[in-house]
């Protein structure tokens, strides 16, 4: 390109290039437009100067044409901050090493496959087209704080295309506003992803799409507000994935899934509740940070891992989330809630959570399993209330004790037998696998005879349910 075929706005461009001095249109009421073509050529084949570091740093600029940097290897650093483009910047397969567009406002990005050894900065800038970065590889980090990405009504495609990204330091999107899908499918971030204060809306459908998303420290979501369907599956989060005060929506629908994800710590809580499904399956969480309150109707946990659960609360509030995986009955879940009860140390909870178990189970017995499940709940509640046998062994030897009293049962041998004690010969009844020598010695009849048979019974369903129940603690132990 020759300098004489260059505008006023373009000489001061062409001229600051070789010694990478900024130049600043934002206080020029006319004279800033830039063709494409003269950026293209600067960058590709600009002057230089000897000692100094060439660089492309433009504020406030309007760029027309199309900016082609197709596979281009760029050795220059690029700043087209607060600028406005015309036309979608096409960086697909380009090599940079350093891009900087903060504050501009695109009608997209083409950098598909795009290279860049230091970081790539979108701070603020405002797209109304598709953001395409899939396999992009940056070395720094990426900046999309304050960025906005919509995209005309109608578009299939997602707005923000990351999926099999690579990024070597954080992706930072705090404040991030997106009207459309956001696919992260596959990505690689080895630091943080950032996404505090943002603002994800696609109603209806995948506002976020993770899946295989591995990031080397945390997912950072305070205060973010999504309405879609966010998707994690198979997620690797080593630290936290923080969603403290954040609303997740999609009624109707999915609004999380984190299936078979990998995570150090999920956090939960003062948020509003959760409008659509939370999916956890398969999952293996270090620390479970979750505030029931949180919970949505619909909670998918079968085959949840987790290690410690948080806050600490009484276990009629954690139940209901084991109730609402499609009503079916998840043993696994009851075990993990009894564990996490017992490594704070309350066994009282944890047989509150075991016994919730057993009702639960027996709603999957066939009617004579689920008859005598209410008899060992009754009597001494499967196990984990083992007073209640004693209370009932109490009362049924108060009745027989008075009724063989006022009435004592004629002896089958009057000179052989001993003299009749009416408490004795109820604990003879009552208790099967002893004998005090009262029972055989008399032979009641009509209503003591009837009464008899029901002490003998009662004796062996107690001594049945207390056998089961103190076998169950024993294999708990």
């Amino acid at each position: 390109m020759e300098i004489n075929d260059l505008t006023p706005a373009e000489l001061r461009v062409w001229q600051a290039f070789p010694k990478g001095e900024a130049v600043d249109f934002r206080d020029a009421a006319d004279q800033r437009t830039v063709r494409a073509a003269v950026l293209r050529a600067l960058l590709l084949d600009g002057p230089v100067v000897s000692g100094e570091v060439a660089a492309l740093k433009v504020a406030g600029a309007r760029v027309t044409g199309v900016l082609d940097l197709r596979y281009a290897t760029v050795e220059s650093v690029v700043r087209l901050s607060h600028c406005h483009f015309e036309d979608v910047p096409d960086l697909s397969g380009a090599q940079l090493k350093y891009l900087n567009l903060s504050g501009s406002r695109l009608p997209g990005l083409a950098s598909a496959r795009i290279r860049v050894d230091g970081g790539l900065r979108l701070t603020d800038c405002r797209f109304t087209g598709p953001v395409r970065l899939g396999g992009a590889q940056i070395a720094g980090a990426l900046y999309l704080e304050g960025a906005e990405i919509t995209a005309p009504e109608g578009t299939a495609d997602p707005v923000l295309q990351l999926h099999q990204a690579t990024v070597g330091e954080d992706l930072c999107a705090s404040r991030l506003r997106t009207r459309g899908e956001s696919r992260l499918d596959g990505a690689t971030i080895s630091g943080s992803l950032r996404l505090e204060d943002a603002d994800l809306r696609h109603p209806g459908g995948f506002v976020l799409n993770a899946e295989a998303l591995e990031v080397g420290a945390n997912v950072l979501g305070r205060r973010l507000s999504s309405q879609g369907r966010i998707d994690m599956r198979g997620a690797r989060i080593p630290g936290r994935l923080d969603l403290l005060s954040s609303r997740l929506s999609n009624p109707g629908g999915t609004a999380m899934r984190a299936s078979s994800c990998v995570i150090g710590e999920v956090w939960l809580r003062r948020g509003p509740r959760i409008e659509g499904m939370l999916n956890l399956r398969r999952s293996q969480i270090e620390h479970l940070n979750l505030e029931p309150e949180m919970l949505p109707d619909q909670v998918r946990i079968l085959d949840l891992t987790y290690t410690s659960l948080t806050p600490h609360v009484p276990p009629e509030q954690r139940l209901p989330m084991l109730e609402r995986d499609e009503g079916r009955f998840d043993p696994h879940g009851y075990e993990q809630l009894t564990a996490s009860y017992r490594r704070t140390g309350d066994d009282h909870a944890a047989r509150l959570v075991q016994l919730a178990k057993q009702r639960r189970h027996r709603t999957t017995l066939p009617w004579y399993g689920r008859l005598w499940g209410r008899v060992q709940d009754a009597t001494v509640g499967y196990g984990f209330r083992p007073m209640r046998a004693l209370g009932w062994l109490l009362s049924l030897l108060a009745v027989g004790s008075v009724t063989f009293a006022l009435h004592a049962p004629a002896p089958l041998k009057p000179d052989e037998a001993p003299h009749f004690n009416p408490v004795f010969y109820t604990l003879d009844l009552l208790l099967p696998v002893i004998s005090f020598g009262q029972e055989p010695a008399f032979a009641p009849d009509g209503g003591q005879q009837w009464l008899s048979y029901v002490l003998v019974l009662a004796g062996w369903i107690l001594a049945t349910t207390v056998i089961a129940g103190v076998t169950r603690t024993v294999s708990r132990q």
